[in-house]
């Protein structure tokens, strides 16, 4: 079966580029430290392990923002999400991230933002980086 996508990924991508806040790569690395901002990361978690990530990032898979950011979801972060801080998402180029913020803001979250081009550019950038570990059980 052949799909005939009447709306591409791309299509969506910029749909949401119109309604959300795009950050700066430079603004992003300048805002990295300041105790009002999160940066989330939206990168599988195969990627974390390979690339590594913002230091201090909270890892929420790009499959849980919908779960994790509504508070009446059971799945709900409150231990993130239930604060007076910006957020700002990210992923490798920033397709993911401007999706997931356009979702995030429709939800309720209001401070909001997404970093252009993603983890790659903040790496270009000259952006701190740290080796991640996931946590075994």
């Amino acid at each position: 079966m052949t799909v005939n996508a009447r709306v591409s990924v791309l299509d969506l991508v910029e749909e949401a580029r119109k309604v959300i806040d795009t950050v700066p790569v430079d603004e992003a690395v300048a805002m990295h430290g300041d105790p009002g901002v999160v940066f989330v990361d939206l990168r599988d978690v195969r990627e974390l392990e390979r690339e590594g990530r913002i230091p201090g990032a909270f890892h929420m898979p790009r499959g849980m923002v919908e779960f994790w950011v509504d508070p009446d979801s059971p799945y709900f972060k409150s231990e993130v999400f239930d604060q007076d801080r910006r957020f700002a998402f990210y992923c490798n180029r920033d397709w993911r991230s401007a999706l997931a913020t356009e979702v995030a803001q429709r939800i309720g979250l209001e401070r909001v933002c997404h970093v252009e081009g993603g983890y790659t550019a903040w790496k270009e950038a000259g952006g701190p980086t740290e080796i991640y570990e996931r946590r075994r059980k």
